[in-house]
Formats: structure tokens, C-alpha cells, sequence
């Protein structure tokens, strides 16, 4: 069996990108170890508890992912595959929660860059904060980490794992807002 570590949580764009990976190379047998950062990921692959990697690597319009740069210069791999994800980012809320109730937005570096004009236009008096992952941020409000009027910029996956409202639909600036991922193994000796 195939154990594949990813950059993200269930419901994260990570997640989607190595569903996509192993379909495309007919991979039917594999278990998704769940690590949130790249540097996580990368040190897993070192030590050999897991044989493939996926992490994104550079988005068309937030640019590269300075957390993947860092962990790659840091650990040698071998990359088996560069792919592109189309990225949905949608502004995600708890029930009962309105647009003009939200007095923060907290997401991942690369989805609030993505939607930078769109947040500029709507959010500009707003806290912005930076998590780790965008599905780890929809989990903690939905489970109550985070305060009531907090909406999180995450995929339609984590709206529906983590039982949250679709406010607005693909909130990111380019129409096609395509990420590069990587697909990497340990380096062979």
C-alpha cells in the first residue's frame, strides 16, 4: 500500500491534488497520512514514513509557496510529478452567520493572497490571520476554536466535511486559479 503524505487536513486543496495524482497514475491502493506543512511532509519522507510526498509548490496568482521552498532546501527528494489543481476558494461561515457579521477571515497564506482584491474590496477594515492550512481553519471554527464571527477562505470539500455555509463561491481573483503540486519520493542511495 502506498502511503502518501500531504501538505494538508481532510477536506484540504492537498487532499484533492493527491486524489487527482493517484487517479492519474491508476493508484487504487493508498492510505493519505494527514501533515499539514510541507516541512512535515518532507521530514516524513526522509525518514521513511511515507513513500510519496504531495505538497503545493506555486500558485498562479499568490505565488510561490515559501513554506515548500524551505522545507525542499532543507531535505533531498527526487520529484515524480508536477501537476496542476484548479483551486476553488470560497468564504465558508458557521450557521446563522451573515457577510456583514464577520469581523475576521483567517486562512492559509497562499488563500489570502489568492483573494487579496476580492478581501481588499469587501473585508478591507477586517483582521486577516494566517493558518497553517485552510481545511485545519474551517475544523477550528467549526468546532468552536475560533470565535462565532469568524468566516475562513477554504475548498467546497471543508464547507461540507466540517459542516460549514458557502457565503460566497470562488472568491479567488483569476478565473483559473490552477496551483502547481509536487509529487516527490525519497532519493534513492
Amino acid at each position: 500500500m502506498n502511503k502518501i503524505g500531504i501538505q494538508g487536513i481532510e477536506g484540504s486543496f492537498s487532499e484533492q491534488a493527491a486524489k487527482s495524482y493517484c487517479q492519474k497514475f491508476g493508484i487504487n491502493e493508498y492510505e493519505l497520512a494527514y501533515l499539514v506543512g510541507s516541512m512535515n511532509v518532507l521530514n516524513s519522507l526522509t525518514d521513511g514514513s511515507i513513500d510519496t510526498g504531495i505538497f503545493a509548490m506555486e500558485n498562479a496568482q499568490g505565488g510561490v509557496v515559501i513554506e515548500s521552498i524551505e522545507a525542499l532546501a532543507k531535505n533531498q527528494c527526487e520529484i515524480i510529478d508536477m501537476f496542476y489543481v484548479e483551486i476553488s476558494q470560497n468564504l465558508l461561515a458557521k450557521d446563522g452567520v451573515a457577510l456583514g457579521d464577520i469581523e475576521e477571515i483567517h486562512s492559509h497564506q497562499q488563500a489570502l493572497k489568492q483573494c487579496k482584491d476580492y478581501l481588499a474590496e469587501k473585508f478591507w477594515s477586517k483582521k486577516l490571520v494566517e493558518e497553517d492550512d485552510t481545511a485545519k481553519a474551517a475544523q477550528d471554527l467549526s468546532e468552536g476554536k475560533l470565535s462565532e464571527n469568524v468566516a475562513v477562505i477554504a475548498s467546497k470539500f471543508s464547507a461540507e466535511k466540517y459542516g460549514l455555509n458557502i457565503l460566497e463561491k470562488d472568491i479567488h481573483d483569476l478565473k483559473r486559479n490552477l496551483t502547481l503540486f509536487l509529487a516527490v519520493k525519497k532519493l534513492q542511495s
